[in-house]
């Protein structure tokens, strides 16, 4: 679903930016993709998307936060960095 509502969307700009048709053509793209845009059913979708990711954005943003801190921690066990010690200095995520 995702791939078909991309590929409808990169046709219709590659027509509106490749299309010779002049401002009047261009004029009636834009209302016609502002309609849709706008149609109820669209717009409901849309609040939907956003309610998501509104709910799932602080638990992803902690995930990566969990795998960045993993990921230093074993780049400095295998480099002999150390956190406050002598070594190399490598900035942790939440130092940044």
């Amino acid at each position: 679903m995702r791939g078909r509502i991309l590929f409808v969307i990169g046709l219709g700009a590659g027509y509106v930016l490749g299309a010779k048709a002049g401002r009047q053509r261009y004029e009636q793209i834009a209302s016609a993709a502002d309609k849709v845009w706008n149609s109820p059913t669209v717009s409901k979708q849309r609040h939907e998307v956003q309610h998501f990711v509104e709910a799932k954005a602080p638990k992803l943003v902690e995930q990566a936060g969990g795998v960045a801190t993993g990921a230093f921690d074993k780049v400095a066990k295998r480099t002999g960095a150390r956190r406050g010690g002598h070594g190399a200095e490598v900035a942790r995520p939440e130092d940044v």
